[in-house]
């Protein structure tokens, strides 16, 4: 159930992209050294005060943490052996930071030549964009991506740091896709991977329909094609129904709304004018669904096999039946900062899912261990 358990990450990471990477690799099992600055550490720690902040336990469960200033020859030394003995490293500065820090790629390859080297940039390592500081919404907004999630009225930024968590995800895939690799060849190599070229990739179907029908896709674009909604019921609480191409899933929709005289209206009766009419359909159903709360309009749809869930919060979504099921809310205590609650990973291997989690490290937890396993490495 952990696949990477004969692994070791030295992640030197900060705020999302590096650290996101590098917890992909720990929830499979992979032994991940964060090395940190002494008395800051990642400067996520601290986003709300503190030293452990919800922003900095998102993404660096499953690890260990070690505190080293490589400008001092001792903790210098020390990184430097934990590179000799690492399997992957993960670091997401700006282009040029970590060579002057003695963590480039040609000094820790010398080190070790096995090493698979992953770098996180913004725009990439070369190009009139590369030195430009990089944050989630810049990455959305240069990838074409944020146009499509900003609400057409009252415009704003919204919604999660999305290109963060899905730059670290690329990352971590790329990094497997070199360690299969290594293990042909034996040689290490260097992976760069920018914020920018992973949210195009993710952008992927924006563009598709952009070169192949010449379509500037927008907000409304899919949610329309795709005959998608969410509506408020009786008790503030939403639904969210897509109901796609099959007409099963529209007759469905009328029969558990008990509009099916809506069957032979024009605007409705085929699914490119339901397309076209969507916000039409709307302005209908609204006050229809502030009829009934949630419960029972979710038993209503289900009844009719329509596509639907309650749009949770994040106090309820968890809470779901088949959420609780599958038990993907898990729990562990940490020595000193207590109960930790977070998601399990969803991998599920020879169907078993692995509910364990080691609860975020506190700055330099680990750091006299991980000297102690050094100095027998070194002596053994």
């Amino acid at each position: 159930m952990r696949p990477l358990k004969s692994l070791r990450v030295i992640e030197m990471g900060t705020y999302i992209t590096g650290p996101a990477a590098a917890m992909h690799l720990a929830d499979l099992g992979a032994d991940v050294i964060k090395v940190e600055r002494p008395g800051e550490g990642d400067p996520f720690r601290a986003f709300k005060g503190g030293l452990y902040s919800p922003h900095f336990q998102t993404y660096n469960r499953n690890k260990r943490s070690i505190a080293l200033d490589t400008r001092k020859p001792d903790d210098l030394a020390t990184f430097r052996d934990l590179i000799a003995s690492a399997d992957v490293f993960i670091q997401n500065f700006r282009p040029g930071v970590a060579e002057k820090m003695g963590a480039g790629w040609d000094d820790l390859r010398a080190l070790n030549p096995r090493l698979i080297y992953c770098a996180i940039s913004g725009f990439g390592t070369s190009g009139p964009a590369r030195d430009r500081p990089t944050y989630d919404t810049v990455a959305q907004a240069a990838s074409g991506f944020l146009r499509l999630v900003t609400p057409p009225t009252n415009p704003r930024v919204i919604g999660p740091a999305l290109a963060d968590a899905v730059t670290g995800h690329y990352a971590a895939t790329g990094i497997l896709a070199a360690l299969l690799e290594r293990g042909q060849t034996g040689a290490g190599q260097r992976l760069d991977i920018s914020m920018l070229e992973a949210m195009c990739h993710f952008n992927l179907d924006s563009f598709t329909h952009y070169f192949s029908a010449g379509e500037v896709m927008g907000p409304l674009s899919r949610p329309v094609v795709s005959q998608s909604y969410t509506f408020e019921c009786a008790d503030g609480r939403w639904v969210a129904i897509h109901m796609s191409s099959p007409p099963k899933f529209w007759e469905g929709f009328l029969a558990a709304t008990g509009q099916q005289h809506l069957a032979t209206d024009p605007r409705f009766a085929e699914r490119l004018e339901r397309i076209k009419h969507q916000d039409d359909l709307i302005a209908i159903m609204t006050p229809v669904f502030r009829t009934k709360p949630r419960d029972a309009w979710c038993a209503a749809l289900e009844a009719a096999e329509v596509p639907y869930s309650p749009a949770y919060d994040a106090d309820e979504a968890l809470e779901d039946p088949q959420a609780r099921h599958l038990e993907i809310k898990t729990s562990a205590d940490h020595p000193e900062m207590g109960r930790f609650t977070t998601v399990r990973a969803p991998y599920n291997f020879d169907g078993a899912a692995d509910r364990s989690v080691l609860p975020p490290p506190t700055l330099d937890q680990h750091g006299a261990d991980i000297r102690d396993e050094l100095k027998h490495r070194k002596a053994g």
